[in-house]
């Protein structure tokens, strides 16, 4: 993606326009869910289609703790360019779940450091924390599985998910779903460790949607890949 010339907009002007896309509205459905921002983001990516690559500006929106500045710093950025320790920071400072699941998702899979961080957080002692590592190891069962212990990850989250706290658990639970949909190996045990352990079962779902809780996930995503897959279906 070209970078704009460093004749492009300040950070200032930048926080300007976002202001005049707050929306009470929006900002009171966010907060529902823990987000402090009241930006629609499809205005919000609209922006930086328009703003495109600028590394150092989006250095300065992230520096500026606001939500939506820190969100639209993340679809700017060039994530291949952040140290680890600088990304870590970043993962620290994140306070509300949507920067920190863009972070996660749109900065730190992108980056030559991301494994080195998932091993690290994973570990990490802060669920927050930990659940970011967590969601980049579901990354690597689904992509690049060679070298991860999935049993030992089963176990892991056999012993430990039903009493996480809720950002933790959802990752790990993800991540549980993650080994039996895409490993039919452990489909079994993964599905036997959902129902055994019984964590989003009566989670709401709307009509359409697939639940989160694990047993009913793993068999209804394995079912459709069978589906796809089947002679006359290609």
């Amino acid at each position: 993606m070209p970078e704009n010339p460093p004749t492009g907009p300040t950070a200032a002007e930048v926080m300007t326009e976002l202001a005049g896309l707050e929306d009470p509205r929006i900002r009171a459905v966010n907060e529902k869910h823990g987000d402090d921002h009241g930006v629609n983001l499809t205005k919000l990516r609209a922006l930086a289609k328009r703003l495109r690559t600028q590394p150092e500006l989006a250095r300065r929106l992230w520096s500026t703790d606001d939500t939506a500045a820190r969100l639209l710093g993340i679809l700017i950025c060039r994530p291949k360019t952040f140290e680890r320790d600088e990304l870590d920071a970043m993962l620290r400072e994140s306070r509300t779940p949507k920067v920190h699941d863009w972070l996660v998702n749109y900065v730190v899979k992108k980056n030559p450091h991301a494994e080195e961080l998932r091993v690290a957080w994973t570990a990490d002692p802060d669920p927050v924390v930990a659940s970011a590592g967590w969601a980049l190891t579901t990354e690597r069962v689904a992509k690049k599985p060679a070298g991860l212990d999935l049993p030992g990850l089963l176990a892991t989250v056999e012993s430990e998910m039903k009493d996480a706290p809720d950002r933790l658990q959802w990752a790990m639970n993800h991540c549980l779903a993650q080994i039996g949909i895409e490993h039919p190996e452990h489909r079994a045990r993964a599905i036997a460790i959902g129902e055994r352990l019984g964590v989003l079962k009566d989670y709401p779902t709307p009509p359409g949607c697939t639940s989160p809780y694990a047993p009913v996930w793993i068999t209804e995503i394995a079912r459709r890949q069978q589906e796809k897959a089947a002679p006359g279906n290609a």
